[in-house]
């Protein structure tokens, strides 16, 4: 009886334990499912029943890149692994986003609407399927949804056949386009298969431009065909260098894959006197790219632009290096630096922050030619343009390279979740930016637009779906709030620890699904620590970050000061005692002096002489309202 009492007794507690999460964190019923069907764990890491699909994509492409037609067929090779029969398949069907009629949450020039994506021919299993039959395929803005009559059975394997073709507008661009008239970067373009989950089942929800990736982790054998004096640089790496390049640019080829420093594969020389860089045995060239494990696949082509590229190892106990690639026009005078950049960003992801070994074995730098320095990021290659200064170059090169991480290693929802994603790739670099620039200038603007929208209408909290968030607030909540709220976090954990939960929530969920609960959860366990008081006003709630000075008592030689916060968001208490003579003290306390009680904080220091005024706060920590952040003493 003892024995069976005591079992009952650690039953309860195992029980009140791995609910403890649930009872301070709203959880949606969708996500709830998944720990009852222990797909999810509240230990943050993946369940026992984990699952997710995947695909193999063999794709044949041929670009015409004078008229602007793109061709192809693709294989797919799609794999059922969860426990679930499949009575459908979603196609995403991206440059739908520039079809008449089609949902868009940004305007575009009216020229550049098309028709969309062309099917000529689907075939699923061995079934050909009747394209004008809207009960077997439907097309919705930029998804397709096919109905199956063979239902895909769990742990099975379905083969799709697709032809397709669309036209790139020259006259609308939406993170893919025409750049010149023979330059162009082409994403989000070939038929995908949507994400079938263990949260909601299949992603259904529209690219209309603003949210981003949800993408399942496939593999790519792509060749990609053009005239034979264009060159072509993709996610993956390139199998056939020796077939598309010239001799001597297959020779800058070779020694840049294993230079230290910058080779210029195609030179400005090159350029300027029509050099030929291409094979030329054939009017096309084929580019063959492989790539495995990565999330999607976009290529850039040009035929006039200038090539670097060096190597940088990533990790030295097997001697795995990262091939690095920057190329871009001779006019965007930044560029010819940006491979020594990324170099430099590939060292310090790898070995600082967050100190996980660069995830690909190749990258790609690609300049668009625009001067707004804008970017955009695809699995081992960015879009960017151009920047006035060096240290926006370098802040710009170091956002889209985060992405490597998240969301092309990590798979988080960015549709649902852009904070996982877009505010990580805010605060990974600020020590990096910090060392190029000399102070955080990213977070300070950060602060300051934040600042502004804290505890209004447009200041949703990040847990809120991206996709339901218009412009502002989704530009406050995906890339703002939450990269201070990290930064904060890693000033309160400290470095070490900080490290040890981002690198344990990496190396767990790299190449799966996580959902914020994941990532909340496992920070958590790994810190030993209940951080649920931090999540909860910074990430669920509505709020805003305003400290005061409540009470200050001066008697003799010390200060008694009670701060109070008139929000309900924490942040660090910095305050700095400046005396008559001029000279001053300062004095730091972490965030976690809210844990216990978010209303007030009191501390007593011990003066060194007559005390003029106190100060509250500084340009790194946010504030609403600071009109009440100075105290004088009489």
């Amino acid at each position: 009886m003892k024995i069976r009492y005591l079992f009952t007794i650690l039953t309860i507690i195992l029980l009140a334990v791995n609910s403890f999460p649930q009872q301070e964190l709203f959880i949606p019923r969708n996500i709830q499912q998944a720990y009852d069907k222990r797909t999810r764990s509240y230990d943050g890491n993946p369940g026992a029943e984990y699952w997710q699909n995947s695909s193999e994509y063999k794709i044949d492409v041929e670009v015409d890149p004078y008229s602007y037609t793109v061709n192809g067929k693709e294989e797919i090779t799609y794999y059922d692994n969860s426990p679930d029969t499949l009575k459908r398949i979603i196609l995403r069907l991206y440059p739908n986003i520039f079809r008449k009629g089609s949902a868009r949450d940004y305007a575009i020039n009216p020229e550049g609407v098309t028709d969309g994506v062309t099917i000529q021919n689907l075939v699923v299993g061995s079934e050909e399927i009747d394209l004008e039959n809207r009960s077997r395929y439907r097309v919705v803005n930029t998804q397709a949804t096919i109905y199956l009559t063979k239902y895909i059975p769990p742990n099975s394997a379905v083969k799709l056949e697709i032809e397709w073709s669309f036209y790139i507008s020259p006259k609308s661009r939406l993170r893919v386009g025409i750049y010149d008239p023979t330059t162009m970067f082409i994403g989000l373009w070939y038929p995908q298969i949507a994400v079938y989950d263990d949260i909601d089942g299949w992603d259904n929800y529209n690219y209309s431009g603003q949210v981003e990736f949800y993408n399942d982790f496939s593999s790519y054998d792509v060749r990609i065909t053009l005239p034979n004096n264009f060159g072509v640089w993709a996610t993956g790496e390139l199998v056939n260098p020796e077939e598309v390049l010239s001799e001597k640019t297959y020779k800058n080829y070779l020694e840049a894959e294993g230079s230290d420093t910058v080779i210029r594969i195609i030179t400005k020389s090159n350029v300027e006197n029509s050099v030929k860089v291409f094979n030329e045995k054939e009017d096309q060239n084929a580019w063959h790219f492989k790539a495995d494990n990565v999330s999607d696949f976009a290529f850039a082509l040009s035929d006039h632009y200038l090539w670097d590229g060096l190597s940088v190892i990533r990790d030295s106990s097997q001697n795995k290096r990262v091939f690095v690639h920057a190329v871009y026009p001779i006019d965007s005078p930044d560029f010819y630096e940006v491979a020594e950049v990324s170099k430099e960003l590939v060292k310090y992801f790898t070995y600082e922050m967050p100190g996980i070994t660069f995830p690909f074995p190749s990258f790609v730098a690609f300049n668009n030619g625009g001067s707004n320095g804008g970017g955009m990021e695809f699995p081992m290659i960015i879009n960017d343009g151009s920047t006035d200064l060096y240290e926006n170059t370098v802040a710009l090169t170091a956002h889209e390279m985060t992405h490597q991480y998240f969301p092309f290693f990590v798979g988080t929802n960015e549709k649902k979740y852009a904070f996982m994603d877009e505010g990580f790739a805010v605060m990974l670099p600020f020590k990096h930016m910090e060392n190029v620039a000399s102070f955080n200038a990213r977070l300070v603007r950060n602060i300051v637009s934040y600042q502004l929208l804290a505890g209004t209408e447009d200041d949703i909290p990040p847990m809120i779906t991206s996709f339901s968030q218009t412009y502002t607030a989704y530009r406050n909540s995906a890339y703002d709030k939450s990269s201070i709220a990290y930064e904060i976090l890693r000033d309160m954990l400290g470095n070490e620890l900080f490290l040890k939960s981002i690198q344990e929530f990496i190396k767990t969920w790299r190449g799966k699904h996580p959902t914020p609960y994941d990532f909340f959860f496992t920070f958590n366990e790994v810190s030993g620590q209940n951080l649920n008081w931090f999540w909860k006003p910074w990430f669920f709630d509505q709020g805003f970050p305003d400290l005061a000075f409540d009470k200050v008592s001066v008697k003799e030689d010390k200060a008694e000061i009670i701060i109070k916060n008139n929000g309900t968001v924490p942040v660090p208490v910095k305050l700095e005692l400046i005396y008559e003579d001029e000279t001053s003290e300062t004095y730091y306390f972490k965030t976690d002096v809210w844990k216990e009680s978010n209303k007030t904080f009191s501390t007593e220091i011990e003066l060194t002489g007559i005390l003029k005024k106190i100060k509250l706060g500084d340009m790194y920590i946010p504030d609403s309202e600071s009109e009440n952040n100075i105290f004088l003493v009489h």
